[in-house]
């Protein structure tokens, strides 16, 4: 095989097609374009104009706006962690095996609602500072990942 054997897949390249070359091309004279108007006469509208009605996006009410830098937390309450063993590591792989968390997002909180009787080493992404202090009053250790 040589360079010069090399051919496109059949198919892969569709040749362009000419517009406005002669009647018998088949699109000549207006090429396509219809008979005047504004789309016959050069590049037509910008996105989202509504040939000067008040645009959509004008009309509808504005609110708020969304911080590009913030981080979307799963939090979840010390309760929860009663359905690992004593003694047993504490994830974020162990809680979704647990169906406790589905998608981390941006990292999981664990929050302070509820008691702990059990020593469990949690290791997340962020706690609170009263999960915290309850997970060292049961034996256990709060990681910050």
């Amino acid at each position: 095989m040589n360079l010069g054997d090399l051919k496109p897949a059949e198919g892969s390249r569709i040749k362009k097609y000419r517009r406005g070359r002669g009647h018998g091309s088949g699109n000549g004279k207006t090429a396509g374009r219809g008979h005047k108007g504004q789309k016959a006469r050069g590049r037509g509208v910008r996105r989202g104009f509504e040939g000067g009605q008040w645009p959509l996006y004008r009309r509808l009410p504005k609110r708020g706006h969304k911080c590009r830098n913030s981080k979307d937390i799963v939090a979840l309450n010390l309760a929860l962690l009663d359905v690992f063993e004593d003694g047993a590591t504490v994830d974020i792989e162990a809680l979704k095996s647990k169906g406790l968390v589905s998608n981390p997002r941006d990292g999981v909180k664990i929050l302070g609602e509820g008691e702990l009787a059990k020593r469990l080493v949690v290791r997340v992404n962020y706690f609170s500072k009263t999960a915290a202090d309850k997970i060292a009053a049961a034996g256990g250790k709060a990681e910050v990942l």
